[in-house]
């Protein structure tokens, strides 16, 4: 059994900064996963760790649970040691403490045994702070051990373990960017292999196994489902029965999660054919001309939320000149108006979780307490990451145009912001699908850092593959 690890001294190194910014105040419990059954108990699902263990404690390991004393320091790994019917299937595996001295712990106790701690620092008038589990299994243990029902679960968060956990994820260290870049590049190779396969009479389930090759040649996996669909404009299709024709536009997002668990997250939309289409090279310069303008403003101390409107009214710049929007960018988008095509946000935070710690909370991730998520705002509430921007943050840039039907009808019906939308012109283009381009980037001291090789986005680089 491989276990994939940094030097021990790097997960010593961080659970010390843990404890120091969290300072004497309880215990700190962390959930591990366990392996779930598919259809039946012994089938189970690829097994991924949470991420949080994974940064703090290093094992990719199945039903394993860590505790930290941050009063008196101590560290505590729970996992059962094989039995011999284990064995028979598994092979001889390292011990639990043999695993823990890999990540700098010396103290291992069976997995029951954590139900008694939790029960004797409770008794104790000590707090135990757990982050938000998302697991129904480990909702349901935690239930358990602090004598609670299920829906009580949620109301034992520690937001101060959250805040601190996220302080500290949210900066990659030079090892984290590394690996950032292996995954990204995997990612690329992916990329790559389904431009380059995709032709008309191709499925997209063909170019979806494609990527999977890619994935497994480089001992990664797809670090969330694959979304390769000629229906561009529904955001997160993983339907992939379409047969490509001539004349279609591919949208392809993936991301490679490399062995440890580092992920890449990247698009891009290019024609089933040879060429793109006039209309379709129109709006594919759009979005391409959207997303440099956003790259061009990445560095410390700008709000990624004001970003993200600047590559608004890009877009609009561009609908505007083929006729489908009308009026003063600006305007447009201080009135809403562009969230007919963009209905999204410009990107999020990218690490071990390709909506990085997303598990944790994106009011925590993305925001601040100065600048709160607009979670009722159409357009806004889907914007991940809207905080001022700091070295060492590592996110994606994922301007789109989508055209929506549905949305067309009712938005239209309404006659709502006629002002700015031509309808009738827009409804030539009903049958015009999406395009999103994405790449992913490092926030450096003086500005920001492409990670990963280039991948070919302009509308002659991405023919030129065909």
């Amino acid at each position: 059994m491989e276990i994939n690890l940094f030097e021990k001294q790097v997960y010593t190194n961080r659970r010390e900064v843990l404890k120091q910014r969290f300072g004497n105040d309880g215990i700190l419990l962390f959930m591990g996963n366990e392996e779930s059954s598919m259809n039946y108990k012994d089938n189970t699902y690829l097994f991924r760790q949470d991420s949080s263990f994974l940064y703090y404690f290093g094992l990719d390991v199945p039903s394993l649970v860590a505790t930290i004393d941050t009063e008196t320091g101590e560290e505590i790994i729970y996992g059962n040691e094989l039995t011999i019917d284990d064995i028979v299937w598994t092979g001889t595996l390292p011990t639990v403490s043999e695993m823990a001295n890999l990540v700098g712990i010396t103290h291992t106790r069976p997995y029951n045994a954590v139900a008694d701690y939790i029960q004797n620092a409770i008794s104790k008038g000590r707090t135990v702070h757990i982050l938000p589990p998302y697991r129904p299994e480990n909702v349901i243990k935690l239930a358990t051990w602090f004598g609670k029902n299920t829906a009580e679960v949620k109301s034992l968060v520690s937001e101060k373990l959250i805040r601190t956990v996220v302080g500290q994820r949210v900066i990659k260290s030079p090892l984290e960017v590394a690996e950032l870049e292996k995954a990204v590049n995997i990612s690329i190779d992916m990329e790559l292999a389904v431009i380059k396969n995709a032709r008309p009479g191709v499925k997209c389930y063909e170019l979806v196994s494609q990527a999977h090759q890619v994935a497994i040649a480089n001992n990664a996996r797809l670090g969330y489902p694959a979304i390769i669909t000629t229906q561009g404009q529904t955001l997160h299709t993983h339907y992939y029965g379409h047969e490509l024709k001539e004349g279609d536009m591919v949208l392809s997002d993936i991301g490679a999660e490399n062995a440890m668990h580092y992920g890449g997250d990247l698009t891009r939309t290019f024609p089933a054919g040879k060429k793109f289409t006039t209309r379709q090279a129109e709006l594919y310069n759009t979005v391409l001309n959207s997303m440099d303008h956003a790259i061009s403003m990445l560095k410390p101390g700008v709000r990624y939320r004001d970003i993200h409107f600047a590559a608004c009214e890009k877009l609009v710049e561009g609908l505007v000149s083929v006729g489908i929007m009308k009026g003063d960018p600006a305007e447009a988008v201080a009135a809403g108006a562009h969230t007919m095509f963009f209905q999204c946000g410009l990107g999020h935070m990218l690490g071990m979780d390709t909506h990085d710690m997303e598990d944790l909370g994106e009011q925590f991730v993305g925001y601040t307490d100065e600048l709160k998520k607009e979670t009722g705002i159409f357009g806004l509430k889907s914007l991940r990451l809207g905080r001022e921007l700091q070295a060492g943050f590592v996110l994606t840039v994922e301007p789109g145009i989508y055209i929506i039907p549905e949305l067309i009808d009712r938005w239209q019906a309404e006659n709502k912001y006629a002002d700015f939308i031509d309808y009738n012109v827009l409804n030539t283009y009903r049958d015009f699908g999406g395009i999103r381009i994405e790449d992913n980037f490092l926030i450096t001291e003086t500005g920001h850092q492409l990670l990963g090789k280039y991948l070919p986005k302009t509308l002659h680089e991405i023919e030129g593959l065909k």
